[in-house]
């Protein structure tokens, strides 16, 4: 259903902390025009976790009226909460999303049981086509490869977004689902491995600084051409590492904002990134001529 570079759009707020939303057209239009392959709004460097569930709902529908069917919009919609989860996937249907992404619940630490009925709950609820999001780093739960197959035999469940780092699990995950079940990676730094792998693309931090060189990258991967893929990836692979010097989304907002494309707010308990790190991120920036 999707493939190539799917931009983990950031949420641009004024520096008070409020939502900015002629800035987030403005990202919306910088990935039209790069020719980024989807938004997916309110993940996790949307900073879902600080946005209060009216906010939220209010980011994805504006970003589906600002992308008026021009790029596929996905919203993040997950919870720990299954029913808060089922009312977010509710609302981006409503919306006009094209999919939702559901982060596996966070915190409560559930079964492998307890996470099949949570994202069976939510698809059974609401029909729009989604995506699982396993990232153990964050969520403290790692949802098992045979959980993620059980889950695969649901007809709108229609993906992963594969954020452990562990390229290895992409043959597993390939031998226990669908062959039309999106394997999509979450982590940069090894995306063009896990595509070249048999992935079909990435939910990408880094394209918000670079959307047209992570677009190219994973098109030319997906085409088999390792060579192009590599010399692509290499170019940006500094990018893959500064951009998460500090938690995510602190540094690539602070380097969106050294564009010009946002402000800098960002809300507590994150913070604006350490004065210590902006050198090395904007070297970064100037090396790909961001800046």
């Amino acid at each position: 259903m999707f493939q190539g570079c799917l931009v983990a759009l950031v949420t641009p707020m004024h520096p008070d902390g409020s939502l900015d939303y002629d800035a987030l057209q403005r990202l919306v239009e910088f990935h039209i025009d790069n020719g980024t392959a989807a938004v997916v709004a309110m993940g996790t460097t949307g900073e879902s976790a600080t946005l209060d569930m009216e906010e939220h709902c209010e980011v994805i529908t504006r970003v589906v009226q600002y992308a008026s069917g021009r790029i596929p919009v996905i919203a993040g919609t997950g919870a720990n909460s299954t029913s808060e989860a089922i009312e977010l996937t509710q609302s981006a249907e409503r919306s006009g999303a094209d999919a939702a992404l559901l982060v596996t619940p966070y915190y409560n630490k559930p079964t492998q049981e307890g996470l099949y009925l949570h994202h069976r709950a939510v698809a059974e609820k609401v029909a729009i086509p989604q995506i699982l999001y396993n990232v153990p780093g964050r969520t403290a739960i790692d949802m098992h490869d045979e959980t993620t197959a059980r889950l695969a035999q649901i007809p709108n469940i229609v993906g992963l977004k594969d954020a452990t780092g562990d390229v290895s699990r992409l043959r597993s995950l390939q031998s226990l689902c669908p062959d039309d079940f999106d394997l999509l990676s979450g982590d940069d730094a090894t995306s063009r491995e896990f595509v070249l792998a048999g992935g079909v693309g990435a939910i990408s931090v880094t394209a918000n600084i670079v959307p047209s060189i992570m677009q190219q990258m994973l098109m030319a991967a997906l085409a088999g051409d390792a060579e192009t893929a590599a010399g692509l990836d290499d170019s940006v692979s500094e990018l893959h590492h500064v951009l998460f010097v500090e938690s995510n989304p602190i540094p690539v907002k602070w380097a969106l904002q050294q564009m010009g494309l946002i402000s800098s707010g960002i809300r507590l308990p994150l913070t604006q990134l350490s004065e210590a790190f902006h050198q090395q991120v904007r070297q970064a920036l100037i090396r790909v001529q961001a800046i």
